[in-house]
């Protein structure tokens, strides 16, 4: 199922990008990339870090291909932080957690497209084409879950998320990890002042009035890492 999507680039010349913590996986990407699109340069990165360094070095990135696993991200805060650092490039998740609420959430995070990780080099073919054509891109088998209530508030919350700059989101992720605000400036070597400014800004756009309830709003977005596939 191939269905239309929002402001997204022309795929094609300049540079792709591969985010997977697996080299073997980062080389057959590339190796597909190489047969179906024509493109100047394709770079690889193992981490969230890696790859925003390189979005941020590089004007070039006209495709972003992302796993949801990575080392030092949980669920979709990955693509949420690549998606605000480089909004013009398509992101195309590549992931072997893809039940229909993952793709669902992934999609309304800001990607792209869709492809299960060990789908066939066509399916990879046929997604790359409907980037290229200003589409995204989900599995034939993708069913949109149903507008349930529990589906309602995790939606909600990545919609608030994806309005978090990339500092302000690399914050909430210390903050989950239970650090406080004076280790939180040493981590990125910035003054505590300035990491205070930060968490009001969080909570003011998460609509949240305590570090405690910004947490459960990062956590209701992960959740979907856990759930079952949809029957």
């Amino acid at each position: 199922m191939i269905e239309k999507a929002r402001n997204i680039g022309t795929v094609g010349g300049g540079a792709a990008l591969v985010v997977d913590d697996h080299p073997l996986f980062c080389d057959a990407l590339t190796l597909t990339l190489q047969s179906i699109a024509d493109f100047d340069e394709i770079r690889s990165a193992g981490t969230l870090e890696k790859a925003l360094e390189i979005v941020a070095q590089d004007d070039r990135v006209g495709l972003i291909v992302l796993d949801l696993n990575l080392p030092d991200v949980n669920g979709l805060d990955g693509l949420v932080r690549l998606r605000n650092a480089a909004p013009a490039a398509p992101i195309l998740i590549a992931s072997s957690m893809a039940d229909n609420r993952m793709i669902s959430h992934a999609l309304k995070a800001g990607a792209n497209g869709f492809v299960p990780k060990h789908s066939q080099r066509s399916v990879f073919r046929r997604a790359f084409e409907a980037v290229q054509a200003g589409q995204s891109f989900v599995p034939d088998n993708y069913i949109e879950p149903s507008g349930g209530g529990g589906d309602d508030a995790p939606g909600d919350a990545l919609a608030r998320l994806a309005s978090l700059t990339n500092q302000q989101a690399r914050i909430l992720h210390l903050i989950c990890e239970g650090k406080l605000n004076k280790q939180i400036a040493y981590d990125l070597s910035i003054a505590e002042t300035t990491v205070k400014a930060h968490v009001t800004a969080i909570m003011r756009k998460l609509g949240v009035q305590s570090r405690t309830q910004a947490v459960l709003i990062a956590q209701e977005a992960r959740f979907a890492r856990v759930l079952p596939t949809d029957a």
